[in-house]
């Protein structure tokens, strides 16, 4: 109960061959139509559910059907429209600035590169993996999201933390086909029975191999402190 496989590589393709098989129709929760519009939901899913991001962008992309909406919209009254997001003000600002961007440097079009992408104000190299992943069909990385980060160090594949140093710490460990889906695996299983605080481990299809099983052990992996 509760043991980690004899190496990380097992580790990984044991989680992964579970997880499919749990998961068999786990993909992106953002709802989005066209590549501008993910780029959009993307950016303001920073620290903020999809749940919420999905019900502000419902009525957003009937107001803002284009990259010159954004790029003309009043940055007070941007920020009004997406008043419940997570920092919304910040949010709005990076938007409109990166949807002039956009027009100026790259003809309205959604950039497809990592480089280009992470040149637009307010997307890091997650909001890039996903926006090349699921707009552009591109997979250069793994989107490490907080499931993503909770879960690889629950399970003992990572004792790295900041996101950018999973993703290269898991990309030689993961199976190139399988980094896309990785990420949705892990947020279907974070939020159904891995969750932050809480997780169910007795109805866990992963704790016999988890080093951070709550039935068999004494500290959460993911942060290093003792259960409660």
């Amino acid at each position: 109960m509760g043991t980690k496989l004899e190496s990380r590589e097992a580790q990984v393709e044991e989680v992964l061959d579970r997880l499919y098989e749990e998961y068999p129709d786990s993909t992106i929760s953002l709802n989005f139509s066209n590549r501008l519009e993910l780029l959009i939901a993307v950016m303001l899913s920073a620290q903020c559910t999809d749940e919420r991001v999905n019900k502000e962008t419902e009525h957003l992309f009937e107001k803002y059907q284009s990259v010159e909406d954004y790029a003309n919209a009043d940055v007070d009254e941007l920020s009004e429209d997406i008043g419940s997001i997570t920092y919304h003000n910040s949010k709005a600002d990076y938007i409109v600035s990166s949807a002039n961007l956009i027009i100026d440097e790259y003809g309205g079009e959604v950039p497809d590169t990592m480089e280009e992408l992470t040149e637009l104000k307010g997307v890091g190299r997650k909001t890039a993996n996903v926006v090349l992943q699921h707009g552009h069909d591109v997979v250069e990385g793994i989107v490490v999201d907080t499931h993503v980060q909770r879960l690889s160090r629950r399970l003992g594949i990572t004792e790295e933390e900041p996101p950018k140093k999973i993703e290269q710490d898991l990309m030689p460990l993961v199976p190139e086909e399988d980094w896309q889906q990785l990420t949705h695996l892990f947020i279907s299983h974070g939020r159904a029975t891995c969750t932050a605080i809480n997780p169910d481990c007795s109805d866990c299809v992963l704790e016999d191999i988890c080093p951070s099983s709550k039935l068999d052990h004494d500290v959460d992996l993911a942060s290093g402190e003792p259960w409660d």
